[in-house]
């Protein structure tokens, strides 16, 4: 049995690693180790900068995972990777996913480390 940490409809913070429904076309989900973070940064979304987008990316450097819900949401988080590509999260309750990511990051992750948006 696997324990789960947080979960609601499109993320699981699961023993094991994170996993994002909907995150590969048309419903594929990315599971990612805790181990591969290097670091997750908070972001308040606006019209402009993700919240009206559903799917996707309008900036190459970020993935938004499906959301139908999002537009209804005002925070993100940003997943450092170490890859060109950065996946952009809108949990339903990002304070819980946060915790959960930073607690089981490695110990020589960073906190919000990464480009501005």
């Amino acid at each position: 049995m696997t324990t789960t940490y947080y979960q609601d409809r499109w993320i699981t913070c699961a023993q094991d690693g994170l996993r994002i429904r909907g995150y590969y076309f048309p419903w594929g989900t990315k599971t990612v180790p805790y181990t591969a973070i290097r670091s997750v940064r908070r972001v308040e979304m606006g019209m402009l900068t993700g919240q009206g987008r559903i799917w996707g990316t309008g900036h190459p450097r970020y993935w938004a995972s499906l959301d139908p819900g999002r537009m209804s949401k005002s925070t993100a988080l940003i997943l450092d990777l170490g890859r060109y590509v950065r996946p952009f999260l809108t949990p339903d309750d990002p304070d819980a996913v946060e915790a959960v990511l930073r607690d089981r990051m490695p110990s020589g992750a960073t906190e919000g480390a990464g480009d501005p948006q």
